[in-house]
């Protein structure tokens, strides 16, 4: 189950099968066939390759890059049935049995070029846990939990089901890390919570499986004697295929749920810290949006945010575009959560409120946003730095950047053991 999905030898092999049944399918004698047939079909697959990715990037909403080899691959799909379809009547048995194996493999070649390129599923195991719905590891129930004491050298992972109240927002289980300090002692030790929000086709545990969260603030904590913030691993989205971009809207209250549901429900079933100051926000891509949004816009409820690889705000393709979609046309509700027009609309308000925008250095359109951002958040009397680390838009960049970063977070929020450091100055 430990089987790379990202490099190595599995993924390498599947191309490989999917390349040889592919020369099984088309492979066959004749100069008929191969200097017309054979390029009718290549042609046509090609053609219905490319078309139908001009109709994906035109219609799904997605923004990011897709790997070309991802088309290639449905390219290659689509040859093996073109080929045995025009070369029927010179075909073998064999050659009809490769088909649905080349096709099966180009597709499974195809998806794993784009979880590579994107990083959701490191592992076979990851990949298998996360469809099928298996718990993470060291996961537990509430009740568990609660009646749970001892020292431990780990901490564990909860499932919650939050009542989405006042919100109303039809969201999935999250999840709740709670470090080895917290079942020291029946008194549960009044912690600081990272709330953690992952990209726009997400799930709760993509910070567990793919961003290494938990293994990552074991890792502190065991240098921390077993203190390390409380992590929330929310879900902002209510479905793999909805986009909120953590905002109020035609697709739910997500930001509600976020500024309201989860904090009162982890300060009253964990004991966690009900300061603001000790409480921030995390997330990659989208969830880096969310988190310079809701931060600017809640510092009541969040002192401080760590945005990995975010955008300049909330927006589902242009700006008329993002207000009649994502807000059912109500422009004072772009506004509200606009980070820059809330930042300037709140210039000097802000109280010990601190940030930290984390980018990589392939990430040019990351890098301008966070440019942008930093500026705004400085004139509006936020602490904030830029960090650009090597690395691309996957969640492997971001799961090194909350590793760097996590001390930063624990020292923000006061958590008790945590050294007093300082970010470092970013490279421009």
């Amino acid at each position: 189950m430990d089987i790379s999905l990202l490099d190595g030898w599995f993924p390498w092999t599947v191309r490989a099968l999917a390349v040889a049944a592919l020369l099984t399918v088309i492979g066959r004698p004749g100069r008929r066939w191969w200097l017309r047939r054979l390029p009718v079909a290549v042609g046509a697959a090609a053609g219905a390759a490319a078309l139908v990715a001009v109709g994906v990037l035109e219609l799904s909403g997605i923004t990011d890059p897709l790997p070309a080899a991802l088309w290639a691959w449905l390219g290659v799909a689509l040859l093996a049935v073109l080929a045995v379809l025009l070369g029927r009547r010179g075909s073998h048995w064999w050659q009809w049995a490769a088909v649905p194996v080349a096709v099966l493999l180009a597709v499974l070649a195809g998806a794993n070029t784009l979880n590579a390129a994107t990083g959701y599923y490191p592992t076979i195991g990851d990949a298998i846990g996360e469809l099928s719905g298996s718990p993470v590891p060291d996961q537990m129930t509430l009740d568990q939990a609660l009646h749970t004491t001892g020292r431990t050298g780990t901490g564990r992972v909860v499932a919650v089901d939050v009542p989405a109240v006042p919100s109303g927002f039809a969201h999935r289980q999250e999840l709740v890390y709670l470090p080895p300090a917290w079942f020291r002692s029946k008194t549960r030790p009044k912690l600081p919570v990272v709330e953690m929000v992952g990209g726009e086709f997400a799930a709760p545990d993509n910070w567990v499986r793919a961003g290494n969260a938990v293994k990552t603030a074991d890792a502190y904590a065991a240098q921390h004697n077993g203190f390390s913030p409380v992590l929330v691993f929310a879900d902002a989205t209510g479905g793999f295929k909805v986009d909120t971009e953590c905002v109020d809207g035609p697709a739910g209250n997500a930001a509600d749920h976020l500024v309201k549901d989860l904090p009162k429900y982890v300060e009253k079933t964990f004991n966690a810290s009900a300061d603001p100051k000790k409480w921030a926000m995390a997330g990659w891509s989208m969830g880096g949006t969310c988190a310079i949004t809701l931060t600017a816009a809640h510092p009541e409820v969040f002192g401080h945010f760590l945005d990995i690889s975010g955008d300049l705000g909330p927006y589902i393709g242009d700006k008329q575009q993002t207000i009649a979609q994502l807000y059912g046309g109500d422009a004072a509700a772009w506004a509200a959560y606009d980070p820059q027009t809330v930042l300037a609309a709140h210039r000097g308000k802000y109280r010990g409120v601190t940030g930290l925008f984390e980018v990589g250095d392939q990430e040019s359109g990351q890098l301008a946003h966070a440019k942008q951002l930093e500026a705004a958040a400085g004139k509006a009397g936020l602490s904030t730095r830029l960090s650009v680390e090597p690395g691309r838009h996957a969640w492997q960049f971001a799961a090194g950047a909350f590793e760097r970063r996590l001390p930063w977070l624990a020292q923000q929020l006061g958590t008790p053991g945590a050294a007093g450091t300082n970010p470092p100055a970013a490279a421009r």
